[in-house]
């Protein structure tokens, strides 16, 4: 499953996992994590060497959800360290090895920017979110700030954007929509996103 930022792709995941049964892996997690690490390191982003370095000395990253990594700043650092090619190379490997250490699963939701296109280019079904900026952008301010965070939307309009721009221009695994991915609208209703994805899910 990929999509734009804060399009849902989490909470649709989160649905498919339970209703089907699937294992989820939100790669959002994995370079907001390895985001946080460099941020604390104060690891030079333009620095190749270092960064390789770095992401040999810490090998393997925690799946789990924190608080920590939901934060706006988090989340923008992620968007920039998305674009250097050893950093994509190194998370798709902890997803690869992810999805082999658990096998005895009946299947996978894995959602990204990425996924269908470069990551699991095989999978079964691939879906595209799609939801306008502004829509987006509401949803990432009222998340924020029930969280506790300030926030304020026009910001978090103007960023979401620009991490749309990135996410779409940058060289290494641009934010693509699979040829065969199907088109997922996400601005209305929950449970009429979720019957369109129980459909295809039923034709597998």
């Amino acid at each position: 499953m990929d999509g734009p930022a804060a399009s849902g792709k989490e909470k649709i995941s989160k649905y498919i996992s339970k209703k089907w049964n699937l294992k989820h892996l939100d790669s959002g997690i994995l370079y907001r994590r390895l985001a946080l690490i460099l941020l604390n390191d104060k690891i030079k982003i333009n620095n190749s060497n270092e960064i390789k370095k770095k992401l040999r000395e810490i090998g393997n990253i925690s799946f789990r959800k924190s608080k920590k990594i939901r934060t706006q700043k988090i989340g923008n650092f992620a968007s920039i360290i998305a674009v250097n090619k050893s950093i994509r190379e190194f998370i798709n490997n902890l997803q690869y090895n992810f999805v082999k250490k658990n096998k005895n699963y009946r299947g996978f939701v894995i959602d990204g920017r990425d996924i269908g296109s470069v990551v699991f280019k095989n999978a079964d079904l691939k879906l595209f979110i799609v939801v306008n900026a502004e829509i987006r952008a509401k949803r990432r301010y009222k998340q924020l700030i029930d969280s506790g965070e300030k926030s304020i939307y026009p910001k978090i309009l103007k960023d979401i954007k620009l991490r749309d721009k990135k996410d779409k221009n940058r060289k290494n695994s641009p934010l693509v929509i699979p040829k065969d991915a199907y088109h997922i609208n996400n601005e209305g209703k929950f449970k009429k996103t979720t019957d369109q994805i129980n459909k295809l899910l039923k034709k597998l």
